[in-house]
């Protein structure tokens, strides 16, 4: 077997992982129109990617205002809990096991996206830049557009906001999910209220970086109440550097990155979630994480550390060997090889991704995509 540290069994929180391979969370744009819900398609397409030990949906917005791009799907609807059971259903049949991703952009906006024309909603009244919205144009076609102006959020909103977190956290259950994962990463709403470029406020929701936690603290316990911290992770994007000013749109860069990630770690340490998620840089020649980052996280969570970002199976059995972590995401290589763990572990060659067909749209680069055995011409047993 190729890279056997990649499977051995390991535990997560309640589960018990037939290997330490990752369907990482991945926007497709694809649910039924209208009213953003999960089709039968996307049931296939997750089945098919059961072989991972562990998955986590594609990010699904806990609320209309939580959308920042045509076609991504939600966890607040009735409608849209039948749709997400059937892809759990789906995963539950071949033996996976999927947490939801709870999400929500902020200021990652434009009022064409928003109940009402509203602006979008945002820790304080900045404008995202470097990053865009994506908004329908009619017909299945669509655009990407500068996001609008956000409006500063009261108090008493954001503690609306964190029952609504922990409200999708309980349609998540009643959808079938095993667990949910707080998107706190890629310059969304959760990461806004972390980060000093999004977060100018002068209440208890900013200023120091407790302060700053807060907003992530309060969704932990409510989300952790909810489910049980044993079936919660939640995902970060620290960014060290900003070698490539065009791609920083996948998270800030804080003035001190290092302090900023392992405070908010021991957020989660303290609630007793299940995971931590690290998603890198992923543009090609980003930087590596700093070694002694890695170890920090390592000394300061006792749940599993899973990292996403361009990993080959044999750099992420690596840091597996080096105890460094415990689970390994593959997005790309999983949206193009529905059998990717099979492939892993036979040293069996992969499908190349299409670019083209990655966001909207419908079978094609979704569903299409063959295993190892129908493009070689094997017959399977």
């Amino acid at each position: 077997m190729h890279h056997p540290s990649l499977f051995t069994s390991v535990t997560l929180g309640r589960h018990a992982l037939k290997n330490r391979i990752v369907l990482p969370p991945l926007t497709r744009q694809r649910s039924g129109q209208p009213g953003n819900v999960p089709t039968d398609l996307m049931a296939c397409y997750y089945r098919q990617r059961a072989g991972a030990g562990f998955m986590i949906s594609e990010g699904t917005q806990i609320e209309p205002r939580g959308q920042g791009y045509a076609w991504t799907p939600g966890i607040y609807s009735q409608a849209q809990i039948d749709g997400w059971r059937k892809v759990t259903e789906a995963v539950h049949a071949e033996g996976g096991i999927i947490f939801a991703q709870l999400w929500h952009v902020g200021r990652v906006s434009h009022t064409a996206l928003q109940p009402n024309g509203d602006v979008p909603v945002a820790p304080s009244a900045i404008q995202a830049k470097k990053v865009k919205s994506f908004i329908e144009t009619g017909r299945g076609a669509g655009t990407l557009v500068e996001p609008s102006v956000p409006r500063e959020l009261s108090v008493a909103e954001i503690k609306q906001l964190v029952a609504l977190y922990a409200q999708a956290a309980k349609n998540a259950l009643a959808a079938g999910f095993d667990g949910v994962e707080i998107h706190s990463a890629n310059g969304y709403l959760v990461n806004q209220f972390i980060s000093t470029h999004a977060n100018h406020r002068t209440d208890e929701y900013g200023g120091s970086l407790q302060n700053r936690l807060r907003f992530l603290r309060e969704i932990v316990e409510g989300v952790g109440e909810v489910v049980g911290p044993d079936r919660l992770g939640v995902r970060f994007t620290p960014l060290f550097t900003s070698t490539d000013q065009d791609r920083v749109y996948i998270g800030f860069v804080e003035d001190d990155p290092h302090q900023t990630y392992i405070e908010a770690i021991k957020v989660l340490e303290a609630a007793g979630v299940a995971y931590v998620s690290i998603a890198e840089a992923d543009w090609d020649n980003a930087p590596d994480l700093p070694e002694d980052f890695r170890r920090a996280v390592r000394q300061a969570f006792s749940g599993r550390i899973l990292y996403a970002g361009r990993y080959t199976a044999e750099r992420g059995a690596r840091l597996v060997d080096a105890g460094l972590a415990d689970l390994i995401a593959f997005g790309r290589p999983f949206i193009a090889n529905p059998d990717l763990p099979e492939r892993i572990a036979n040293g069996w060659p992969l499908n190349t991704l299409d670019p083209v067909t990655i966001y909207g749209g419908e079978e094609q680069g979704f569903t299409d995509y063959p295993v190892y055995a129908q493009a070689s011409g094997l017959t399977t047993k």
